[in-house]
């Protein structure tokens, strides 16, 4: 009750504007997003494909994953040519407000939006996560891009994640051992040769059931680059956890 007094006080004097579209929160605030933004957010539903991930988009009076009717297995892409982690869930799609709100998160040093985004993640995706997870392994920057944005997105994500699972996180069980080019600006091709050989894991990983933890899912490449160290070091499953993924892209 003293919380949310003081945060009605403060609002008064100070109002708190969302960083997506600049109104005061007001009510259904996740902040420091408004309730308009969080409500607006495509959320997935349960996956379709257990490999990839690939899932519905929820209707938008839909807030909660819905149990799903079937269970999930491999879509044709994934039954060919499978990544290589074991599994991959999103929160939601890649547009919008959302998107919006991830850069801000990452380029305009929005470091509360941790709180909402790793809160999306774990209400949408909890439900389907396997058991018996022994840790979350964020992906690591590059030193000088974490030295120049101050912070490493996918670092503050698992600790909230981590929090809501009850599952440690384990920073150092994965490194950039290179720099690479920034995803971005390349194609598909360019994305997989630009991060191969680029992450190095500790022998800790051994025997153990990791989940990874990205901002979002692209092509794929970059986490496929890190299950493949992670799976060199001896992790015996390799999970995948972003909070936005971009539909229709190739994993």
């Amino acid at each position: 009750m003293l919380a949310s007094f003081t945060v009605a006080a403060l609002d008064l004097i100070f109002p708190a504007l969302c960083p997506v579209c600049e109104t005061t929160l007001g009510a259904g605030r996740r902040d420091p997003l408004c309730g308009t933004c969080w409500d607006a957010i495509a959320r997935l539903g349960p996956p379709w494909c257990d490999v990839c991930g690939a899932a519905p988009v929820l209707a938008a009076t839909l807030r909660e994953p819905p149990p799903s009717s079937t269970p999930p297995h491999p879509c044709a892409a994934c039954a060919s040519d499978p990544p290589a982690y074991d599994y991959a869930r999103a929160a939601a799609v890649y547009e919008g407000g959302l998107r919006d709100a991830l850069h801000a998160f990452k380029f305009s040093g929005r470091r509360a939006l941790a709180s909402p985004l790793g809160d999306l993640a774990t209400e949408q995706c909890a439900a389907s996560l396997p058991g018996r997870i022994d840790a979350l392994v964020p992906v690591p920057l590059a030193r000088e891009r974490e030295r120049e944005r101050g912070f490493n997105q996918s670092a503050l994500l698992a600790r909230r994640i981590g929090r809501r699972l009850a599952v440690p996180v384990r920073s150092g069980w994965l490194a950039r051992v290179r720099s690479t080019r920034p995803q971005s600006d390349l194609s598909a091709v360019e994305r997989r040769a630009n991060v191969r050989g680029a992450f190095r894991a500790s022998h800790r990983v051994t025997d153990r059931h990791v989940l990874l933890v990205d901002d979002i899912l692209t092509t794929g490449a970059t986490l496929d680059a890190c299950a493949r160290a992670l799976r060199a070091a001896g992790a015996s499953r390799i999970g995948v956890l972003t909070v936005a993924r971009v539909v229709h892209a190739a994993v």
